[in-house]
Formats: structure tokens, sequence, C-alpha cells
């Protein structure tokens, strides 16, 4: 049900600034900004046209409140499909509580999160995926993001589902009819065409979860973990990548106590770097927990960048190699790039020994100085070749949200079992009833089906005020 009230909230973030943007939508929005609005020329702004501006003050009686530009869109010409009103006033705290208390007693109610956005899906000026995408777009903070929030904002990955699920619909419908002539027994949809269709459709949707791997950590963010023993130089390293003293760094074994997190933009995508406490044997209580956090992180990372120091493999070398195997072991769905810090302290000659040695493990393997900052950008550049941004590159549409994936996992397998009925000759009474699931899954990403618990859902977690 559309709601029917004049909604107002701040639209900009709070707090005090050079602007501020309250925003009004609802059928007395209009009349509810003319209420309070005095323009310099003498305009009545309900009788203004559609996207314009005007200049003019916030007054309640001969109280004035500020200098204001009011902004008009009538609906369906606006972002929800209703009369629209913005109001950039000046951006202080007092005077952004005042126009909207103000607001409040001349009609409006407080907006909820995300009801703005809300309203342009109820009014379908956004499908659910694209109205998804502004919550996207809103909280990207890396290139790789923005791009793929902006594609789907859009309507790519919406105008891919509905393709499908048309084509789908079609021969559904003579799926159907052919259960009205069932006593004539004949065939109204073509199963040769129909078995290429489900074979095209199921293309698509094995690409687009296959994409979902990608989608997931462009947009979280590549959680990548520094392990390594304590002492060789993996504060030295985060500060090398980030290049900013964010760890201390100390010729002290066990400096790095805890975890240190911290976030880095290369090309593009977004990595999560994590300092660990050096793995050793210890008898500190409190050195021994960040060990623990240490392997609680491995866990949860993506990647694993095993640190250790030239100096010391060329002492302990064998000993490197079964700490560097029983890593590899015991985290095997992780990808492994093992760094050789302090190369700086050695010849060619001696970076090759160890290369070679180290060959047998068959891992990502690169040589760096993290001190004298040479070999971080190689490090960079293969970290970057972990992540697949070839259909990032090619503008292909990417998913990224859990629920379109779920939806698609779920759609693929109801594809399958109608792939098996024309297979087997099962009636069409039983392929109808996966077609229609088929269907019902794909309306669950674009929103032609839905429910209130699956919108408060969504929109929830979007800013009040959007």
């Amino acid at each position: 049900m559309i709601p029917h009230e004049t909604i107002v909230a701040l639209a900009t973030p709070s707090g005090a600034g050079a602007i501020a943007i309250i925003r009004l939508s609802g059928a007395d929005a209009i009349a509810i900004a003319a209420d309070v609005f005095e323009s310099v020329s003498g305009k009545d702004i309900s009788k203004q046209k559609t996207h314009t501006i005007h200049l003019g003050h916030i007054v309640d009686g001969t109280k004035v409140y500020d200098q204001v530009l009011l902004s008009i869109f009538k609906g369906p010409n606006s972002y929800t499909g209703e009369n629209v009103v913005e109001i950039s006033c000046h951006g202080s705290v007092f005077i952004q509580q005042q126009i909207i208390q103000l607001l409040l007693r001349k009609g409006a109610k407080m907006a909820q999160a995300g009801e703005f956005t809300l309203r342009a899906f109820l009014n379908a000026k956004l499908d659910l995926s694209q109205a998804e995408a502004v919550a996207d777009l809103i909280s990207s903070d890396n290139e790789a993001s923005h791009q793929i929030a902006m594609q789907q904002m859009r309507g790519g990955f919406s105008n891919e589902i509905a393709k499908l699920r048309e084509e789908l619909l079609n021969f559904a419908s003579l799926i159907e009819l052919e259960l009205d002539f069932a006593e004539e027994d004949v065939e109204f949809a073509d199963r040769t065409a129909f078995y290429e269709l489900l074979t095209r459709i199921e293309f698509v949707l094995k690409r687009l979860i296959d994409s979902f791997a990608v989608g997931n950590v462009i947009k979280n963010g590549i959680p990548v973990a520094i392990v390594g023993e304590p002492n060789v130089g993996k504060s030295t390293l985060l500060n090398a990548l980030l290049n900013e003293e964010r760890a201390i760094v100390s010729d002290i074994a066990g400096t790095t106590r805890d975890t240190i997190e911290d976030e880095l933009v290369i090309d593009g995508i977004g990595f999560r770097f994590i300092d660990t406490a050096g793995i050793r044997e210890t008898k500190d209580v409190v050195e021994s927990i960040g060990i623990q956090k240490t392997f609680e992180k491995i866990e949860q990372a993506q990647v694993v960048l095993y640190l250790f120091e030239s100096l010391k493999f060329q002492v302990s070398g064998s000993e490197y190699i079964n700490e560097i195997e029983k890593v590899k072991n015991k985290y095997p769905l992780k990808t492994l790039l093992v760094v050789i810090n302090k190369v700086d302290l050695l010849t060619n000659d001696q970076i090759s020994n160890i290369q070679q040695q180290l060959e047998t493990l068959n891992v990502k393997l690169l040589p760096i100085s993290a001190k004298q900052k040479t070999g971080i950008d190689d490090l960079k550049n293969q970290l970057l070749s972990f992540v697949n941004t070839g259909a990032l590159r090619n503008n292909e549409t990417i998913v990224t949200n859990t629920r379109h994936y779920d939806s698609l996992l779920k759609a693929l397998e109801e594809i399958q079992k109608v792939r098996f009925g024309l297979d087997n000759n099962i009636s069409s009474d039983f392929m109808a009833i996966d077609i229609r699931q088929a269907l019902f899954h794909f309306g669950e990403i674009t929103g032609q089906v839905s429910n209130d618990e699956l919108l408060g859902n969504i929109f929830a977690n979007f800013c009040i005020g959007k």
C-alpha cells in the first residue's frame, strides 16, 4: 500500500556545514513548503513549474529562519514519483532543526530510514535491485564498487533478469495453455526451442552466480592477513603498503600483541590488511592471546601473506619450509603469497638460492625490502592479480548482493528441474510447477514478487533522508 503522508528529512549528513538540504515528499509537499516560504520576487510557489529553483526566506509568521533556495519537482517526474521539494539552507545545526520542526508543525512527518527510495520503488520509479544499488552507491568507497553500483542502479542487472523472465514467461504461458487442452494431447510450446531457451538461461544464471565471488570481495574489500614469526617486518610492511606509520615498529620481538587493520585501495580495488601478532611459542599470556587472534584472522582472510626474513632463512631454511607447508596444508582453500623480506641484505645469487628451495611448495613467491620500500609495487600488482577484474573491465553484470545470489541459486535449481522434466518427458503440469517457481525467484530479485518483511529488511539499512 503506497503511503500518503508527506515526509520530511535532512538529505545531507547531520552536523554543521556550508549548506544543508531538507527534503519533502508527498502530495502536500508543495503546499506545506508554500506555507513557510516567502519568495524574494513575490511568487506563489504553488503555481510554479516543475524543476524550478526559487530564492526566498523560510518564515513562521513574522519570524525569519533563513534565506534559502527552494527546488520544486512535481510528480510523477521526481525521484519518488510524488511531489518533492528540496530546501537548501545554511548548514547551521540550529537552522536545520528549526526548519524541520516548522515543517513538522505544518503537517509533515519524519521520514523513516530509506523511505524516499521505498516510495520510488512503490511508485515504479526503480525496481528493487536498483533501489538496493542506491544504498551500495552511497556506501561505495573505491572505484570498483562505485562502478558496479552505478551499473546496477542504471538497470544493467535488472534488464538482464527481466529479459530472461519475459522469455520464460512466454513459454510458461504456452505450457499452461497445453494444460487447458490436455484431452486433445496437443503441444503449443516448441520443445526444441524451449530446450535452447533453458540452456541459455542456465548459462546466464551460472555466469551471474560465479560473478558473486568477485562482486562480494569488491564490495566488502579483500581481507589480507600478514603472518609470520615475530620481528620479521610485518608491521614495517604494513606501514610501507599504507605509506604511513600505522603500526609500531621495534627490534623487540613480540611488539605487536593485537591485530591491527587498515584499508588500502589498489587500482580501484579495496584491500583490508591485517597485521597480526608473530607466531611463536611463548609463555607471555597477553602475547598468547594475540597469537590466538592471529589464527582467527587467518580464518577470515581471503589472502594469507606469509612473511619471513631472508637472513634467518639462510640459517633455518628447512624450518621455514616446514612452517609454510603447515600454513598451506591448514588453509588449502586460501590464496597463499610467500614474501621474502630484507632482500637488500642479500646478493642476487642468495635470493635465487632461496627461491629454488621454495619451488617445491608451488606457491607465489616475492622478494621485497619493507624498510627500503623496494618490491612494494610488485607486491601490490601480485595482490591485484588474485582478483579477476576481467568482468569489471568489460562492464559485465556483477552480482554483489547476497539476496540476489540466493535467488539466482534457487532459480537455477528450478531451471535444472525443468530441463530434467524435458529430458524425461515429464507431463506439462509438473513442468509448469517448476517454471512458476523459477519465475517466482526471478521476480524476487527485481521486486515483482515482494512482501512487507522483505522490504522492511532492505530499506532499514538505508540512511534517513534517502
